[in-house]
């Protein structure tokens, strides 16, 4: 098929590229991600109010490393005036820094192991709900699931209320700006998580909402509007990236068997597979707001301009990675930005890993041997996460 890319009077050469018109194949967006990684450096996506894309490794991590002139200010491309500014992740440095430096000892690899056990007994105890069943819809029935109950505990939100918090997540992140019920549900999602802090003001936990209260900014207290942001982020991060990931993740094995075969019989790949599975199907799309003018392989980015740094595109450029969109466990350890780069790189990688691993070995010593089922054809949505609708599966 031709590609529709053409040069605008601007300059540089534009597309109709969109990421979130769907649904789609699964595995679709990647594939044209690749395309268009190889046809043009960077260029200018004509889909809903316009934006840039840059498209190779180095280029896209030198804009994650450059917040002065990449700012975080809004993140996503079909939202370059957001009205919200989720802490951190929509902060510059120096007050970026600083929230990170009080969030960080939260988010280390040493606090993400002190919840291994917990998580283990989580993944088993949902696996084992549906193993013998002899099939299920791993989105619906475990992907979405299981990620979340590890981090409604973390902020102590109550898990009865999950399928309504994974409804509020889906509209919010799921959906354009104003359609899908998103205003409905980031208004449902900010009366819960208002009432949250009202209470642990008033009766503190052990949880992170309570612990963050207890912050001060600058040699002042944080303020109740600073701490919703930091929830509504907390909240959206922990019930979609990990869940998105573990999507792709078995998409890929349910059509793999030596590959299923092999992480079935040798769990100590696991930490291997799952680090090339991250950088393969990287699956966050998030953008940057351009502070000045800046021309980039031909393309005259204005300040205002939104900018998307697709981690896909990055982890899958042959530059970076030899045969870099083929998943290799046995290749040295390969770069990838699935969790970002540069002062904003994911604070919650740590636990994202470990929540993976835990879910690959205890998924395949359950059940090492499963398919796609028949006649289904999985499709994937996007907005700022890539992710797999449904993933029906048999054994």
């Amino acid at each position: 098929m031709q590609d529709p890319t053409r040069y605008g009077e601007a300059g540089g050469p534009r597309t109709d590229f969109d990421p979130f018109a769907g649904p789609r194949p699964a595995g679709a967006a990647h594939a044209r991600m690749d395309e268009l990684r190889e046809a043009h450096p960077a260029f200018r996506s004509t889909a809903g109010p316009g934006f840039w894309v840059l498209t190779r490794y180095d280029d896209i991590l030198a804009a994650f490393q450059d917040p002065e002139t990449f700012s975080s200010r809004a993140i996503a491309v079909i939202d370059p005036e957001p009205s919200h500014r989720w802490i951190p992740v929509m902060l510059d440095p120096p007050l970026h820094t600083t929230w990170r430096r009080l969030l960080r000892p939260f988010f280390t690899p040493v606090a993400a192991a002190v919840l291994r056990d917990r998580i283990t007994r989580h993944c088993a105890a949902l696996i084992d709900g549906f193993a013998s069943r002899g099939a299920c819809d791993l989105v619906t029935d475990f992907a979405r699931l299981y990620p979340t109950a590890i981090f409604l505990e973390l902020v102590g939100l109550p898990i009865e209320r999950l399928e309504e918090f994974l409804g509020w997540e889906r509209a919010i992140l799921h959906s354009r700006p104003s359609t899908g019920g998103r205003p409905e549900a980031m208004a449902a999602l900010t009366a819960c998580l208002t009432e949250l802090i009202r209470d642990r003001r008033a009766r503190p936990c052990e949880d992170l909402v309570s612990a963050a209260i207890r912050f001060t900014v600058d040699g002042r207290p944080v303020t109740d509007d600073e701490l919703l942001q930091l929830c509504v982020l907390l909240f959206l991060a922990g019930l979609d990236t990990v869940a998105a990931q573990l999507s792709y993740t078995f998409w890929h094995l349910a059509g793999d068997d030596a590959l299923r075969a092999r992480l079935a019989g040798d769990p100590d790949v696991i930490p291997d597979a799952v680090e090339e599975f991250l950088r393969v199907y990287a699956p966050v799309l998030p953008a940057r707001k351009l502070t000045r003018d800046v021309e980039t392989h031909g393309c005259p980015m204005r300040a205002g301009d939104m900018v998307m740094l697709p981690t896909a595109m990055a982890a899958r450029d042959p530059r970076a990675v030899p045969a870099a969109s083929a998943v290799d466990v046995d290749r040295p350890p390969a770069r990838h930005m699935a969790f970002g780069a540069g002062p904003h790189r994911c604070l919650g990688s740590h636990l994202a890993r470990l929540e993976l691993q835990i879910a690959l070995r205890e998924w395949h010593a359950r059940i090492p041997d499963y398919r796609i089922a028949p006649g289904a054809r999985p499709v994937e949505h996007a907005s700022l996460v890539l992710g797999l609708d449904t993933l029906p599966l048999t054994w």
